[in-house]
């Protein structure tokens, strides 16, 4: 059975992804996961990956590290459904995969993902709200043109929407005022079984991110630690 190694659930975006896509889709595998921020965190990490970074699979012989990566592996190994049939949906889903991959950093660095947390409505800069203009645009068009079978990006759930699935949590956390059709995506994502699964992990972990917790008073605090 594939080895799945992940960072801290209430923090790692990365980590999420490849997670809720094998979970989601059925795909058996072990978890390991390793603390960030304690004094072995790296030399753990290195004991998996390469890279040094998480989220990493191993699977036999095969060692893949990114989240794109393991996705496509995942399509190759195990024939999921990782991606969407239709040719034209498939090279959308690849292109705002890609994209989350490298893009939305005024919201990814105003907004740490965060699950313990929830936070007030707030101006959080020009920077996030074009990113979050983005986002809701991205969901419009894919939804306008692929998503009348489901509620997720493309209608069935994807490798996109488990790139997307972390900016999600965000926009829930930080209580980011949206449009109906993007906050109607929003909660389809958070809805999912295997996101109630991690969210429900994340909530039990003891661990805390000093770089990771804003310093903002949070409006409800969902788990009980220092």
């Amino acid at each position: 059975m594939p080895k799945l190694v992940i960072a801290n659930k209430v923090y790692s975006s990365w980590s999420l992804r490849p997670w809720l896509l094998m979970k989601q889709l059925g795909v058996p595998f072990d978890e390991v996961v390793i603390p960030l921020d304690l004094p072995d965190t790296k030399a753990r990490i290195l004991e998996y990956s390469p890279a040094g970074k998480m989220p990493v699979l191993i699977d036999g012989d095969v060692t893949a590290w990114e989240s794109i990566a393991i996705m496509e592996h995942v399509a190759d190994a195990f024939g999921a459904a990782v991606w969407p049939q239709d040719r034209k949906a498939r090279a959308m889903a690849r292109s705002v995969a890609a994209e989350m991959h490298s893009g939305f950093q005024h919201l990814r660095s105003a907004c740490p993902m965060n699950l313990g947390k929830k936070y007030s409505t707030r101006d959080r800069g020009t920077g996030v709200a074009a990113d979050v203009a983005r986002f809701s645009e991205i969901v419009r068009q894919a939804r306008e043109r692929f998503g009348a079978a489901g509620p997720f990006l493309f209608g069935a759930f994807s490798a996109a929407d488990a790139m997307f699935a972390p900016l999600a949590t965000r926009l829930d956390t930080y209580s980011i005022a949206l449009d109906a059709n993007t906050r109607a995506y929003v909660d389809a994502v958070l809805s999912l079984p295997a996101f109630r699964e991690w969210r429900e992990a994340a909530l039990r972990e003891a661990w805390v991110v000093d770089h990771d917790e804003v310093d903002e008073e949070p409006i409800e605090t969902f788990r009980n630690v220092a």
